[in-house]
C-alpha cells in the first residue's frame, strides 16, 4: 500500500473515531476542531501530498499529546484515547517514511 493512500486511510480513521467519540457527549464543537482539519487533509492529499504529509505530522503530535493527556485524566475514554494515540502514532509514520527510505534506503553501488 502506497503510503498516501496509508495517511489518507489513518485520517479517516482520525475522524471517524472523533465523531464516534464526540457524538456521545453531544459536543460537535470539538469533533471539529479535532476531525475537521483531518478532513481538510484528506482533501489536501489530492492536490498536494506532499503538503498535507507535512501538516498531517504536524498535527499528529497534536493529536497525540491529546490522546496522552485524556488517557490519563479520564478513565472512563482511556479506549478512545488509546486508539488516538495508536492512529496519530501511524499517521506520523506514514506521513515521514517517504522521507525515511530515501535517507536511510540501500542506495545504488553499495
Amino acid at each position: 500500500m502506497k503510503t498516501r493512500v496509508l495517511l489518507q486511510c489513518t485520517l479517516l480513521a482520525l475522524a471517524a473515531l472523533y465523531a464516534a467519540w464526540f457524538a456521545r457527549s453531544g459536543d460537535w464543537i470539538a469533533f471539529a476542531v479535532f476531525a475537521g482539519p483531518a478532513l481538510l487533509l484528506v482533501g489536501l492529499g489530492a492536490i498536494s501530498p506532499r503538503a498535507a504529509a507535512f501538516w498531517a505530522g504536524v498535527l499528529a503530535l497534536a493529536w497525540f499529546s491529546h490522546g496522552v493527556m485524556v488517557g490519563w485524566s479520564r478513565p472512563e475514554e482511556r479506549g478512545f484515547a488509546w486508539a488516538e494515540i495508536a492512529l496519530s502514532l501511524l499517521a506520523i509514520g506514514a506521513a515521514n517514511f517517504a522521507a525515511l527510505r530515501a535517507r536511510f534506503g540501500k542506495r545504488a553501488g553499495r
